[in-house]
């Protein structure tokens, strides 16, 4: 894979999120390289452990959107949500498998606007799935699946505040 390629393509993605809308979101977005992947990451540094790093810590929620060598022999490039040890989280009391529950009720309104989306996992993974990939469009895709998440991304808030402590 040419890393440098896509870590450019995915930042030139994420420098074209409406920053306005991600402030007042109080959303953040990185890209970067995990293992194999280079990846796009939304999240709250509410959606976190306090005083830890959103990006690495044990507690945390975010959206995702990623490609390895692997997806691009597939012609796949992947998203997902991610809600790790949340009974961890501050100011809550989460059941894991019960937050995604809820969750996912909710992600019924919002699940056809994403393609080839699976919720059928562990609670670890609140939704994934994966577009067909386009190296023409790979930019473009990532943005449009950047503007979904804006649009979701209330239900996480709303599913949190079922469970604050």
């Amino acid at each position: 894979m040419d890393t440098p390629f896509y870590l450019e393509l995915f930042q030139n993605a994420a420098n074209q999120i409406d920053k306005n809308v991600l402030a007042g979101k109080q959303l953040e977005v990185a890209t970067g390289l995990y293992g194999d992947s280079v990846f796009l990451k939304l999240y709250k540094k509410s959606w976190a452990g306090p005083s830890a790093d959103p990006l690495t810590a044990k507690t945390r929620i975010f959206f995702s959107i990623w490609i390895s060598d692997s997806d691009i022999a597939q012609q796949k490039l992947f998203y997902n949500i991610h809600a790790f040890k949340l009974r961890l989280l501050k100011g809550y009391k989460i059941e894991s498998r019960k937050f995604a529950d809820s969750f996912r009720v909710s992600f019924l309104e919002f699940e056809r606007q994403w393609p080839n989306v699976n919720v059928h996992y562990g609670p670890l993974t609140l939704m994934q799935g994966w577009i067909a990939y386009d190296p023409d469009k790979m930019q473009e895709e990532i943005i449009k699946l950047s503007n979904n998440f804006l649009e979701l991304e209330p239900l996480i808030d709303q599913t949190l505040a079922k469970f604050k402590a």
